[in-house]
């Protein structure tokens, strides 16, 4: 059986574990979840492509994309882009849709504590 927490401040008793189970709260979970693994499946395919390729093929990491620069550069500076550029997206998805619904759940919860 699960044991609830309760908040311990005089006056403020909040069952998290029932908050936990509220459609508003497990609808900011699954937000968050439909963004998140599908990104970060995608970014661990892409890095161990990269990786893979790198050890396993190196004549194409070799190919000359520019002057001295080759597929292996051009990738790997991909892999940084790729990084910032998720990190970002995450970042502004967060400001628009879940910080809001967070604010919406804290601002309820110090509500039910106050009572």
């Amino acid at each position: 059986m699960k044991e609830s927490l309760k908040d311990t401040r005089p006056g403020g008793s909040i069952d998290y574990v029932a908050f936990e189970t509220t459609d508003r709260f497990v609808n900011l979970q699954r937000r968050r979840r439909r963004f998140v693994v599908p990104l970060a499946v995608f970014f661990l395919v892409w890095y161990f492509a990269f990786v893979l390729v790198a050890a396993y093929l190196p004549d194409v990491m070799a190919i000359k994309v520019a002057g001295s620069v080759n597929l292996g550069l051009v990738l790997g500076l991909g892999q940084f882009v790729t990084t910032f550029a998720i990190t970002i997206w995450y970042v502004a998805f967060s400001n628009r849709v879940l910080d809001p619904l967070g604010a919406e759940l804290r601002a309820e919860l110090e509500q039910q504590a106050a009572a």
